[in-house]
Order: C-alpha cells, then structure tokens, then sequence
C-alpha cells in the first residue's frame, strides 16, 4: 500500500484469521484513500506472517491501537462472541467501526452493539456485503420502483456444503462463539438480502436440527415459512449439507413478473414482455473452499462507509438495519425449538 495522501482515514483491524483475507484485499484496493496503522490479533505468530504495508504495526494488546488517537477506523474481524466487547472499548475511544456478520451471538447483544455505538456518538457499519453486489443493487431498485407489482411469493435457498472437518476447528458451529450453525454463519448474507428485497414478514413457521452429515451442537439444515402482511408466502431452504455445494438462490414472484437472483447475477420477466438483467455469475464459497469468492463487495462495502463518514450521512449497512435479520433468525430458531409459528416483532 502507499503512504501518499496527508488526508486518508488511518484504519485499524482486530483480527487476523482467514476471513480477513477480503478485508485486506479491499483496503490494498482503497489505499488512496485509507492507510492500514493497525492490525491487533491474538497470535504474534499469525502477525508476523501478514504480508501489511511497512509502517502499519502490529499488536497482540487491543490497547495499543485504542490508544493511537490517529486511528479514526476500526474493522472489528473477530469471531461472533467477541464483538459486543470490542466494539465497547473502540465506540468508547470514539473510533467507528465496521464489524463483520453476525453482529453477535444473539438478538440481545446485536442490539446492545448497536446501541452502544449509537450512545457513544460512532458510526457502524455491518459486513453484509451481499446487498452491495451490482445484481442486488439493481434488483433492490427495480422492486422499490413499483415495476414488478405486489408481491405474491418469494423463494430462498441457500444450499451450503461444509465437510466436518470445518466444525472440527474449535468453536465452529457453536452457540457459545458462533451463535448458531448455518442460518448464522452462511445463510445469514442470502437472508438480509431477501429481507431488503420483500421487507419483513409478520410470522414464520420452521424446522431446524443437524443432518447426520455433521457432529456439531447448532443446525445445518432448515426449512420455513414466511407469512407477509399482504397475503404474500415465502419459503427458505438453508442447509450445509448439499454436497458439492450450489449458489444460493433468491426467487420473487410478484403480481405485474418474476424476478430470480442466483449467484450475483439477476434476472426478470415482466407480463407486459420487457425483461431486465444485471451482474454477472460469481463463485460465493458455497462448496468446501469457503473463500472461493471475490472480494469486490466487501470493497464496495467499505468504501461506502468511508464515504458516509466523509459527508455525515448514514452508511448503506447500518447497525439498525442488520438487526432485521437477527430478528428473522432468532424467530425462527423459536419456532423450531416451539413447535409453533411466531410473530416478529420489526
């Protein structure tokens, strides 16, 4: 990365696993425009190993980069249950802070988290980069335009595979770090998304337990019904048990066409015959390679944060708005320990 630029944003990042690759490949592609001071893990060993700019430091004390008083950023990479935690020591520093999905193991915290940093006058972003993609942002905008009509029925599916030997890393699938299995984990991008496209559903009714593909404690299969306030009826398919692997899948039915999102690519066909397309197909790390996917809407994600923290205005994922999912998620994590359908409270 450069160093030329008096007037770029100096970043922070906590954490160093493997997920944090895109997170460094966006932030090597916005070096005109932030510069990387910090980086904070657990592992010197795991530090010493990052290919980082020269004069960015490293750090296993979480202190060192709050106590930089130059660092106005902070990207928050660690696993679910650690984030509530760091993001009230960072928003108390006053840094603001982009934190990756889930915002936190449970509905509770995430909106504790979110609070916080509305309390302590900082601004959060969420890494649900999903709704940055250009064929989400096209179909986000087409539906919003009234063009399609009401809706009558969405669609879905998230058809994941993980060998076991991913829930066999320490932690991985469990309520304690992670919060849940693959509603909070994989799904979670496809249903914020789904959620910006038909606005949120009144009920749902699901069923959730572990295939005996996988020994892990949380859910690697799941299957609901989603009750809107006009009538309309959804449906969600969310597994890490469908070998090799498939591209999730989103599907709306609407009164004037349909509109089917696969991959990061999007297409509708209108009643009247006119037909709309965008994006292009992309891997999204559905098969045993998690990573198998680029980085361009964690850029996009980031560079708009940046963006709204240089003109005041509220960044394209907010905290606010990422609590929408938990809220679905945790409903239907009700339904299925319950038996019974339940409501959700928007």
């Amino acid at each position: 990365m450069s160093n030329s630029g008096a007037s770029r944003m100096r970043v922070g990042v906590v954490g160093a696993g493997q997920g944090c690759a895109p997170h460094f490949q966006s932030l090597q592609d916005l070096q005109d425009k932030l510069a990387l001071a910090w980086v904070i893990g657990r592992d010197a060993g795991r530090l010493a190993a990052l290919e980082l700019p020269a004069d960015t430091r490293t750090s296993t004390r979480l202190e060192d980069l709050l106590e930089d008083p130059t660092v106005q950023v902070v990207l928050v990479l660690t696993p679910p249950n650690t984030h509530l935690d760091i993001v009230r020591r960072v928003a108390g520093a006053g840094k603001h802070v982009l934190v990756e999905k889930p915002l936190e193991v449970s509905l509770d915290k995430a909106q504790e988290l979110v609070e916080v940093c509305e309390r302590d006058g900082v601004k959060l972003a969420v890494m649900l980069q999903h709704r940055m993609r250009e064929a989400a942002l096209a179909l986000v905008q087409l539906v919003a335009s009234g063009t399609l009509g009401s809706l009558v029925s969405a669609s879905a599916s998230v058809r994941w595979w993980r060998p076991q030997s991913y829930y066999d890393e320490p932690g991985r699938g469990t309520l304690a770090r992670d919060g849940g299995g693959v509603l909070m984990t994989q799904a979670i991008h496809t249903l914020d998304l789904l959620l910006c496209l038909t606005g949120m559903p009144e009920r749902v009714s699901a069923m959730a337990s572990t295939s005996a593909l996988h020994h892990m404690e949380c859910e690697d299969t799941v299957a609901a019904v989603l009750h809107y306030p006009n009538g309309a009826i959804g449906s969600i398919d969310a597994t890490t048990a469908a070998y090799p692997g498939f591209p999730e899948r989103i599907t709306l039915n609407f009164t004037g066409g349909s509109a089917t999102l696969e991959a990061g690519e999007f297409h509708a066909e209108l009643l009247d015959g006119r037909t709309f397309h965008a994006g292009k197909r992309q891997a999204s790390g559905s098969g045993a390679n998690m990573m198998a996917f680029d980085h361009l809407a964690h850029r996009a994600v980031l560079q708009d944060f940046v963006a709204a923290l240089r003109t005041s205005v509220e960044p394209a994922v907010t905290g606010r708005s990422a609590l929408q999912v938990h809220r679905l998620i945790a409903a239907m994590m009700a339904s299925s320990g319950s038996g019974a359908t339940v409501s959700i409270k928007s």
